[in-house]
């Protein structure tokens, strides 16, 4: 999230689209109703009328798959009424940035955009690059007139947009249309703010990332960005989805969202060389830039004393991933199925019901040698050697369960959608055998690097010079029980030497060796810092001597009126608890609403550091330099960004610039915007040049004529695992179910309650039909097209009578998202038939 959770209620419109914060975020939905009180319109966009539309002032059906061209239709509706926050669009958004004059857009090749090459699916991006003047800065036009600059190819791109066209691809009736783009761009004011909150509806996509794209360009064409009550606002599944990411969990990132690095970057030198952001622009922050010194901090921390000026910091122990692979999900099962893995940690997870065509999920579990489950219960997973179809005495796999502790017993810290870290403490003891996470691995560690003392290995040295100081250890050297406090400080940071300000006159003492470090403004790239996350420094610090736990905070002041809560937990960065808020504010650093200002600039007010006139008060700044209209030492709102500007083009994303509609891999009829039926950049598992039968799809087939999409339940937790084994819960959702409109049923004579079967060009489950108007058939390009929804928290293992039916992902295909490869779950074909017998 750009924002948090209680900011909701600061809004005068909130666009829900892509999720169902009602029945799967209800603590957002309680902020949702806070803003209604206060007069806020609620939007809803959704496929099914759910609970959340319930309370809706607008909502609007749409399509599974078709979010972009609904978007699409509002960018061109704001351009086309000049509904757009001029102010903010010229001086904080590439808009006026000139495009080289060889760039061609979607429009102008039939969906694709210039550079691509249809035998490896990529772009050639050079005609996406900007033109540069003679110091090595975008060339501007701040009149966003030149028929090259951002703006204009804008408007070029989404002239096609109109609301007819766009009502023929989704199904939106035009008058809904119509009064959603009216009432959200009503914001493109100082004074109205809009935000929009979204989940996996928009990211399962295979143009999940250009989804969310989309509406970033809404948000900044109306100035919605670092504003309270704004942004671009994901609402995740689960506590501590943010906090996991944050410390690197996929394949590409290590904590702090630092990249990977791949074999190509064969010494620390060239990883910061080529992954450093450079800017040419002094008014750039382009924070990014700092990368060389969270990237060598983070190795300090890691490697410790073995993490030296003369071994590279160790960075020779890091892993390295093999130029252009892509270990992400379905890459991982596609390899796992060509017998290319030998084990496999399930760690917490249940992908046999939770990954995409989990059929081949289940085939490819089967074709290794062993696998470990980590999970409070058997699962589908642990289990998939008895599943149904399956012989036992053909699986080669050796499966291990080590039973692992619940959230409740154990301490640490979570970070939520809105980055705020909280602190919880254990409130029992694990249950029987089971062992927290930590302990797990601790274990784990322990025994693999006394292997390697004992046996030796190829390359020992990145287990055995690993630092592990998280707790006093036995006679044989092993930690007897993690301290998730040392693990928190380790991440927070140390200072390993004294340092100094040396601008002060005299040099100003900022932290001792030894002590925790205060802020990540002060990691260095010399090794004279330790970091486990820079994103994370300040989290658990120490302030003259005293050690503090900032997650664990919970003083509930309110200085602004707009519930950032300042001193509740700590959310990074720094305490920020609106990203981006420079923008937040006008030129001269005034609040672009005063009634609703995140920070503003004093230029009176003695800054206690620099004891010179001028600080920010309000939220922790994007940084201390004034406002942009001080032409010395101003600076550009959006200092991630190398141009320090909100980017209206991305040259940066895999498949163009501009987000343009594709449909999805499955759907019921041709691409009406273009020639270009699906997104030309993603990675096709099966083709007409081959591939595994388990990777077929059926498209504008009539045997798989109706739209399926999956979401959850409030009753169930993701697949199911926790929640199934819960008697309350199974009773009030005991079975798999398919919901489908009064039409359809009486279409194909099936009645509420009746066991059906819904089957995909895959595989096939048992449901029960739930007759209802919460879906209604749709006008598509003249046709009646008819949607189904399911959701996925059910599997074969419990009940263990088989009563509650299978998954819904054992449907779904395998193709992902061409940035993140996230899996196409929510928009597939399938037929519903009622069952025989």
């Amino acid at each position: 999230m750009t924002n948090h959770w209680i900011d909701f209620k600061n809004a005068d419109v909130i666009l829900v689209m892509g999720a169902n914060p009602a029945e799967n975020h209800p603590i957002s939905m309680k902020w949702i109703m806070k803003a209604r009180e206060k007069g806020a319109k609620l939007l809803v966009v959704d496929p099914r009328f759910t609970r959340t539309a319930t309370k809706a002032d607008v909502y609007a059906s749409l399509r599974s798959g078709t979010d972009i061209a609904f978007l699409g239709g509002m960018i061109r509706y704001i351009l086309q009424n000049n509904l757009y926050f001029m102010e903010y669009v010229a001086n904080y958004t590439n808009a006026s940035f000139l495009v080289n004059p060889d760039f061609k857009g979607a429009g102008e090749l039939n969906g694709l955009f210039s550079g691509y090459d249809e035998k490896t699916r990529k772009y050639d991006k050079k005609s996406w690059s900007f033109q540069m003047d003679d110091k090595g800065i975008a060339k501007k036009d701040l009149t966003l007139k030149d028929p090259n600059c951002v703006f204009q190819l804008l408007k070029k791109h989404y002239s096609r947009y109109s609301a007819e066209k766009v009502s023929s691809i989704t199904g939106t009736p035009k008058d809904k249309l119509l009064e959603v783009y009216k009432a959200y761009a009503s914001t493109g004011r100082p004074n109205r703010v809009g935000t929009e909150l979204y989940a996996m509806g928009w990211t399962q996509h295979t143009v999940g990332t250009q989804n969310i794209r989309a509406m970033t360009i809404i948000q900044m064409l109306l100035g919605n960005i670092g504003l309270a009550g704004g942004g671009i606002n994901a609402l995740r599944g689960e506590s501590n989805v943010q906090g996991s990411t944050d410390h690197g969990l996929l394949f590409h990132i290590l904590p702090g969202y630092l990249p990977s690095p791949s074999a190509a970057l064969v010494d620390l030198k060239t990883y910061i060389e080529k992954l450093t952001p450079k800017t040419k622009d002094p008014r750039s922050v382009n924070w990014w830039g700092n990368r060389g010194k969270y990237i060598t901090s983070y190795l300090k921390a890691i490697y410790g004393d073995k993490a030296t000026t003369e071994n590279d910091f160790a960075y020779h122990c890091l892993p390295k991933i093999d130029e252009g692979m892509n270990a992400s999900w379905l890459n991982l099962f596609d390899q796992m199925y060509k017998e290319k893995f030998e084990g496999f940690f399930a760690w917490g997870q249940n992908p046999a019901c939770s990954g995409a065509n989990a059929g081949k999920v289940r085939t490819a579990l089967g074709k290794l040698k062993w696998m470990v489950n980590v999970n409070l219960f058997d699962n589908e997973t642990g289990s998939f050697w008895r599943g149904p179809g399956v012989k036992p005495a053909d699986i080669q796999t050796e499966v291990f369960m080590l039973p692992c502790a619940s959230s409740l017993e154990k301490g640490g810290s979570i970070s939520n959608s809105g980055r705020w870290a909280q602190w919880r403490e254990k409130a029992i003891e694990p249950v029987g055998g089971s062992k927290t996470d930590s302990d797990i691995m601790n274990e784990l560690y322990f025994r693999v690097r006394q292997l390697y003392l004992k046996k030796g290995g190829k390359f020992p040295e990145p287990i055995l010079n690993l630092t592990w100081n998280y707790g006093p250890k036995g006679k044989d050297g092993k930690i007897k029980e993690v301290n998730t406090h040392l693990v928190a400080k380790e991440i927070n940071g140390y200072y390993l030497e004294d340092l100094y300000d040396k601008k002060a006159t005299p040099p100003k003492l900022l932290g001792k060796k030894g002590e925790l470090c205060q802020t990540f403004v002060h990691l260095q790239a010399d090794g004279t810092t330790a970091c486990g996350n820079w994103i994370y420094s300040q989290s658990y610090t120490q302030k003259e001597g005293k050690i503090i736990n900032m997650m664990a905070r919970r003083k509930k002041d309110d200085p602004t009126g707009l519930g950032m809560f300042p001193e509740w937990a700590w959310c990074w960065p720094v305490n920020r608890r609106i990203i981006y808020n420079r923008a937040s504010v006008n030129m001269k650093g005034e609040p672009w609403d005063p009634k609703r200002a995140v920070i503003k600039w004093n230029a009176d007010k003695l800054d206690k550091n620099t004891q010179k006139p001028g600080v920010w008060e309000g939220d922790v700044p994007d940084g201390p330099a004034p406002p942009m209209a001080d032409e010395k030492t101003g600076k550009y709102p959006f200092i991630m960004r190398a141009d320090g500007m909100g980017a209206l083009f991305g040259p940066g994303l895999a498949d163009g610039p501009f987000p343009e509609h594709y449909e999805p891999l499955e759907c019921p009829l041709p691409n009406m915007m273009s020639k270009q039926q699906v997104n030309p950049a993603v990675k096709m598992f099966f083709d007409a040049k081959g591939g595994l039968k388990e990777d077929s799809y059926v498209s504008c087939d009539i045997r798989y004529p109706y739209v399926a999409t999956t979401y959850r339940v409030s009753e169930h937790w993701q697949t199911g695992v926790l929640t199934r084994h819960l008697p309350w819960l199974l009773e009030m959702v005991p079975q798999q179910f398919v919901e489908i409109s009064v039409e359809l049923a009486r279409e194909k004579g099936i009645k509420s309650g009746e066991k059906v079967t819904v089957s995909s060009g895959r595989n096939q489950v048992w449901a029960i039909a739930i007759v209802t108007r919460r879906f209604k058939p749709f006008k598509i390009g003249g046709s009646t097209v008819h949607q189904v929804g399911l959701p996925w928290c059910f599997g074969w293992q419990y009940p263990e009578d088989g009563s509650g039916g299978d998954s819904s992902n054992l449907l779904t295909s395998t193709i992902g998202d061409a940035n993140t490869m996230i899996p196409e779950t929510k928009a597939f074909m399938v037929n519903v038939e009622k069952a025989k017998g």
